[in-house]
């Protein structure tokens, strides 16, 4: 039977060797040589993303596969498979004589290929084919029923036989058939099916595995539970046959239902607990060569690579995090609002939590976006946002590194002409058109480093970056790492401090973690290894941390940003520990942030409307029944820091500021308040340049009537004795003398006695 088997498997050989230019004569020497394009490479296995505590954060993979050991499947499941598959497959070599010419002699019957007949081996090569065929081409060549196929599989499997050992063999199959139900290799298929590994599988559980193989499809135990179940009979039978199983164990097994315990595996981000973080981490291997040369290779590395790829994401971070923006702008909020955040680490540039207020998936469906709001263009395809007033900081950054003190006090005008700026090139790049403040009012006045800064004065930074030079401020942007969301350098105009550059909330974040890490700027990161199935580490992007600030300044800066949150504009949103930010409201009111930080965390939080805030302005906002008026940075940016670093850093020790050189206290604190002199009864003269000596500015209100004499100053606003910053105008109101006398009213004997002698109707008066 073998002789006849050779003689047939010969016949079929010669036409298809002829085909590629071999003789007859060595026909049989192209049957046993080696493929030269024999791939043997290990078969595609998903790859997973680990947070930093080692929970699973997302899966990815084209075939949902999990390589085991032969050691880690259940002795029962192997015979399972060898009896209803193989079961001579230990005693013959590629090539099963018996089974082969059953077949042939089918086919040459019928004039096709109807009958398999393959052993495990051949098995094996058939899904190894079908699983590197990148084209529709060549998957349907690894399917077609055709001599020339079969033959081509024989031919591999004579060389996978020559290579590997029979267990090996048997693992590599066990781990590359399909089970159905997207589950590729016995492991899988049992964690699908049953819940649990292979190394647990009962008898019915693997008779039931073992059945699927032939026509996943058809006998699919959670879509034809009736025909699984008649397949897994079929598979103890077969054993008792075959003598591996004792018949009272197989009709135990075979009494029962199939029983499932189905678990999902997820694929890709969409059902990721932290799917902007998940998208983010996912893009950056799609796009960093690092990964491969090609889109198509780094792919391909990404969801066949079986690989382990650890992040710096801190659960609590993320969780804190997320709750605080779902709670601020819901998901699917009346208004149609957004908000994004970002967490980093000082000093290591770790991202530890990245969160949109919408699900991860097509825009056409409410409360969701597959725009990242939180990176950059190249990690999330978000254009970027203005950043508004958060710029400033960059500017007071500039002035401290060149050292200016606290106290250093410039002139805000309401309104601002921007001229006297160059740009890096030393080109002029004015204006004509005025600039002033926003609604709050401040200017046409003087500030100091640390009041204009707690105030947010427009005016008093534009005033600022002019003195400091705007290249200067540029540039200390650009150290800190700030670029535009498109990748693009930023632009250099000299509403520059004012925000007007798209930028992305991931950029900020890591620019205000430099000032808490006391100005060492690190690249922000989101992966700490990455780990081939084959135990090879791959390179990772590094932070390439760098010292970028003077220690001392971005002291400074920290001394005057804690202010903010204590009498500035974001005032009341402390949280309980020492910490330091930056309100910004865009221009309009189309976009509002806050950007803020510890020593020990850093976070910057967007709010807006993707369908464009301009169009869309927060003004008068109301959303869910709640309605906030014009949004500021601090009506609802900074409540959503506020309550994430509260989540993000509970049961954490707090750090601590430095504090800043004595030099930037040469002139003062820059919060000292001057104490308002009383200038009442002064001729108004005398008052104002009283006033003006003591650094306050005067204006002259209406007369009043008043005891001090015509011509004097009979009151004051504020009143006298206050403490406040010089420069604050006081407003004088001259008095106009004493009130004429009322001719009509009675005169009162005693006008300093309040309550005039009255008779009393009851009887005489009691004593005092």
């Amino acid at each position: 039977m073998g002789l006849l088997a050779g003689v047939l498997v010969a016949l079929l050989v010669l036409p298809v060797a002829c085909t590629v230019g071999v003789g007859a004569r060595d026909s049989a020497h192209w049957f046993q040589e080696e493929p030269q394009d024999l791939d043997l490479r290990p078969s595609a296995q998903r790859s997973k993303i680990l947070a930093a505590d080692g929970s699973t954060i997302a899966t990815f993979y084209y075939q949902n596969r999990v390589e085991v050991r032969l050691d880690q499947i259940a002795p029962i499941a192997r015979r399972a498979v060898l009896a209803i598959e193989d079961s001579r497959f230990y005693q013959h070599g590629a090539l099963d004589s018996q089974g082969t010419l059953r077949a042939l002699l089918s086919n040459l019957n019928s004039g096709e290929v109807t009958q398999g007949g393959s052993g495990i081996t051949q098995q094996y090569v058939k899904n190894l084919l079908l699983e590197q065929a990148d084209t529709k081409a060549e998957q349907q060549q690894a399917l077609a029923l055709t001599p020339a196929r079969k033959i081509r599989e024989l031919r591999y499997a004579v060389a996978v036989e020559k290579r590997f050992p029979k267990d090996e063999i048997l693992r590599r199959y066990l781990n590359i058939a399909y089970f159905g139900d997207g589950a590729y290799g016995i492991e899988a298929a049992s964690r699908r099916y049953f819940s649990k590994s292979a190394a647990k599988l009962t008898l019915a559980e693997a008779a039931t595995l073992a059945g699927v193989t032939r026509n996943p499809q058809a006998y699919n135990p959670r879509l034809h539970p009736g025909a699984a179940r008649q397949r897994r009979d079929t598979v103890l039978n077969r054993m008792v046959e075959l003598d591996w199983l004792p018949a009272d164990e197989a009709r135990r097994a075979a009494a029962d239902q199939v029983k499932l315990k189905i678990t999902e595996t997820p694929n890709g981000c969409t059902v990721s607990k932290a799917p902007f973080f998940c998208d983010y981490v996912q893009r950056e291997i799609l796009t960093n060569p690092v990964f491969g040369k090609t889109a198509k290779e780094r792919e391909r590395l990404l969801k066949r690579g079986g690989l382990t790829i650890r992040t710096t994401l801190d659960p609590q971070t993320q969780q804190a995090a997320q709750r605080a923006v779902d709670r601020h702008v819901p998901p699917k909020n009346s208004a149609g609002k957004a908000a994004a955040e970002v967490l980093v680490e000082p000093g290591t540039g770790e991202i530890k939590g990245m969160v949109v207020d919408r699900k991860l998936g097509p825009d056409s469906e409410r409360g969701k976006t597959w725009i990242n709001f939180a990176a950059d263009a190249s990690h999330g395809s978000s254009i970027g946002m203005q950043a508004g007033s958060t710029f400033k900081a960059f500017t007071l950054a500039a002035a401290l590194e060149e050292g200016m003190p606290f106290g250093t006090r410039l002139m805000a005008p309401v309104r601002f002409i921007p001229t006297g700026y160059r740009n890096c090139d030393g080109d002029p790049v004015n204006a004509t058109t005025p600039l002033r403040n926003s609604a709050d009012g401040e200017g046409g006045r003087s500030f100091s480093l640390v009041t204009g800064t707690h105030h947010s004065v427009n005016t008093f930074f534009l005033a600022l970056q002019r003195e400091v030079g705007l290249c200067d401020t540029v540039e200390m942007a650009e150290k800190l790492g700030m670029r535009q969301a498109n990748g693009k350098p930023l632009q250099q105009y000299p509403s520059f401090t004012l925000g007007f550059n798209t930028v992305s909330p991931l950029r900020m974040a890591a620019a205000y973690a430099a000032f808490g890490a006391r100005g060492k700027y690190c690249k922000p990161i989101a992966l700490t290894s990455v780990t081939h199935s084959s135990g090879k580490k791959l390179k990772v992007p590094r932070a390439d941390c760098e010292q970028v600030m003077d220690k001392g300044a971005a002291d400074a800066v920290n001394h005057v940003m804690k202010g903010v949150l204590t009498s500035g504009t974001a005032r009341g949103m402390g949280i309980g520990r020492p910490a330091a930010g930056k309100t910004g409201t865009v221009d309009n009111f189309s976009a509002a942030w806050f950007a803020g930080y510890t020593p020990d965390l850093a976070a910057a939080v967007w709010v807006g409307d993707p369908r464009g805030g301009y169009k869309y302005p927060m003004t008068s906002l109301c959303m869910d029944g709640r309605c906030y008026g014009s949004v500021f940075g601090a009506t609802i940016p900074a409540p959503i820091w506020r309550d994430s670093m509260i989540g993000a850093l509970a049961g954490r020790e707090a750090g601590s500021f430095h504090r800043p050189p004595s030099r930037y206290f040469s002139r003062g604190s820059g919060e000292d308040l001057v104490t308002l002199p009383d200038v009442r009864g002064l001729k108004l003269s005398a008052a104002i340049a009283r006033l003006r000596s003591a650094g306050f500015r005067v204006n002259v209100g209406g007369g009043v009537e008043s005891e001090y004499p015509k011509g004097t100053v009979a009151d004051m606003s504020p009143a006298p004795g206050a403490r406040t910053e010089p420069g604050t105008y006081v407003t004088l109101y001259p008095s106009d003398g004493r009130p004429e006398p009322d001719p009509t009213e009675p005169p009162d004997d005693d006008p300093e006695d309040p309550f005039p002698d009255l008779p009393f109707p009851d009887g005489p008066r009691l004593p005092d």
